[in-house]
C-alpha cells in the first residue's frame, strides 16, 4: 500500500508542474522589433586548437512575427552589419573584416530569413531559415528557447528568446586558415552561434 501511495503522490505532484511547463503563448501573437540594446548576436570559434574566442555583432536590425496559437506561422528576420564585429581585439576584428574572411567592403550585411518554425517541446522551438554570408545562402536551423514576456517600466511589451546553432564556416566560403606546427589549424571550421533576443511589441 505504501508503494502505491508514493506513486500517487508523485503523480499528483508532477501534474501541476507539467501544466505550468506548457506556456500559453496565444496572448503573444503580434509583430515585434528586436531591441539591439538588450540583444546579443554572438559566436564562438576555437583558436589554435586550445582556447575559444568569443565575439559578437554590435549593429543589426530584426523583426519577429509571433503566432502563439500556431508557431508554424511565426517568422523571423535579421540583418547584421558585418563591420560591427567585435572580438575584443582591433587587429583581429580588422582581419575578420578583410578579404581573408568577411570582405565587408563587398558584402556589408549578413542576413537570416526564417522559412519554418516548429514547436519542439514546452517552450522550445526549431527555427529554420536561410543564412546569407558572402553572397552565399544556405539553410540554418536554430534551437530556440522561450524565456518569457513582461511589460517594462516604460510600458513596452517585451518577449525574450535564447537560441543556439552550429555551422561550418567553410560552407559559406569562409575558408581562410593557417596550419600549426603542432598539427591542426589556427581557426576552427565549426563555429557556435548564440542569440539572446529581447523584442518589443509594435504599437
Amino acid at each position: 500500500m505504501g508503494i502505491f501511495n508514493r506513486k500517487n503522490d508523485a503523480a499528483t505532484a508532477t501534474a501541476p508542474a507539467a501544466a505550468a511547463a506548457a506556456p500559453d503563448l496565444s496572448a503573444l501573437t503580434g509583430d515585434y522589433t528586436i531591441d539591439p540594446s538588450h540583444t546579443t548576436i554572438g559566436f564562438v570559434a576555437r583558436h589554435a586548437m586550445v582556447t575559444n574566442v568569443k565575439g559578437s555583432f554590435k549593429e543589426f536590425t530584426g523583426s519577429l512575427h509571433l503566432d502563439g496559437s500556431d508557431p508554424s506561422k511565426s517568422t523571423a528576420s535579421i540583418d547584421v552589419v558585418m563591420d560591427s564585429i567585435d572580438t575584443g581585439s582591433a587587429d583581429r576584428d580588422g582581419h575578420l573584416k578583410s578579404a581573408d574572411f568577411f570582405k565587408t567592403d563587398e558584402f556589408p550585411t549578413m542576413t537570416f530569413r526564417s522559412t519554418q518554425v516548429e514547436a519542439a517541446d514546452d517552450g522550445e522551438y526549431r527555427v529554420t531559415g536561410d543564412l546569407t554570408i558572402l553572397g552565399t545562402t544556405r539553410p540554418l536551423t536554430i534551437d530556440v528557447e522561450y524565456n518569457g514576456a513582461a511589460t517594462d517600466p516604460f510600458g513596452n511589451q517585451r518577449v525574450g528568446f535564447e537560441g543556439k546553432a552550429e555551422i561550418l564556416r567553410s560552407d559559406w566560403g569562409l575558408s581562410w586558415n593557417a596550419a600549426l606546427e603542432t598539427g591542426g589549424f589556427l581557426v576552427s571550421d565549426k563555429i557556435k552561434l548564440n542569440f539572446d533576443i529581447s523584442a518589443i511589441r509594435n504599437a
